[in-house]
């Protein structure tokens, strides 16, 4: 039990994340007004057909800087958007239950590719950003191409263990020690807004079998062959129809930012 619990969160600077320091980081980017008035940190860069990577928990979209697939999608001429998803980074930080639910994550990003112009893109999501990913996946009709990273079934159970623990346990409940790592760690640096991360845990979307079941769109998974901290991810190659699954050398914290992780989404874009 306690391995499947190994929460994500803990190791979330490994994770495809940002640098806790952000805050000191030079700004780069531009900010986008969504739906509901929160404002969403982005950067773009390059100029051919464009791919939008969504970090994982308590990240921020300056991670993937750290791994090998940031640099070759831009040396393969395509148009690469990160953003800091709503509650963390240079985004807004809503304390409220309604700047978390019904997909506002997703919105933000629809939202966002809206306002760029942009009429058909790729979408990368890895650990937490793969639950996203997979909403727009259902959501967005202008996706053309889908990865998702470091994930497998756990996350279509509206009622998953680990979510449910993770929301208690980061509003002070001490009774959910499988988490004991991820609270240390949370509460560990002040770049964390504790409140915000509890509202994504306690709204995290699930996408149900029967919604994948109607996916039309090209699908990669890929998770490292020692990453087990999501699901099956065999099991949700079998949900989503058509869709390719791939492994990886290394756990949750180290596949992402692999050559080979870079290779099979390159090879897929193609």
């Amino acid at each position: 039990m306690k391995k499947i619990f190994r929460f994500v969160f803990a190791v979330s600077a490994l994770l495809l994340l940002s640098k806790v320091n952000y805050a000191q980081e030079a700004v780069t980017g531009s900010y986008y007004t969504s739906f509901d008035g929160t404002k969403i940190y982005y950067e773009v860069k390059g100029d051919g057909f464009p791919v939008l990577l969504i970090h994982g928990f308590s990240g921020t979209g300056q991670g993937w800087k750290s791994g090998k697939l940031y640099t070759d999608l831009l040396a393969a001429d395509y148009k690469v958007i990160i953003l800091d998803q709503r509650g963390n980074g240079r985004s807004d930080k809503p304390h409220t239950d309604a700047g978390y639910a019904n997909d506002a994550e997703a919105k933000d990003i629809m939202g966002l590719v809206t306002n760029l112009g942009i009429k058909t893109y790729n979408v990368i999501g890895y650990s937490r950003g793969s639950i996203i990913a997979s909403r727009i996946l259902v959501l967005d009709q202008r996706v053309k191409k889908l990865v998702m990273g470091g994930m497998g079934d756990a996350y279509t159970n509206p009622e998953w263990p680990r979510r449910v623990h993770a929301y208690k346990a980061l509003m002070g409940d001490t009774s959910f020690h499988d988490v004991d790592g991820m609270v240390k760690y949370i509460h560990s640096n002040p770049a964390f807004d504790v409140p915000a991360l509890a509202l994504q845990q306690k709204y995290q979307p699930s996408t149900s079998p029967e919604a994948l079941a109607k996916v039309k769109i090209p699908v990669l998974l890929i998770n490292g062959t020692e990453d087990h901290d999501g699901g099956s991810e065999t099991n949700l190659n079998k949900m989503i129809p058509g869709s390719k699954l791939m492994h990886v050398p290394g756990d949750h914290n180290a596949a992402s930012k692999t050559p080979e992780f870079s290779a099979e989404v390159l090879a897929f874009f193609k």
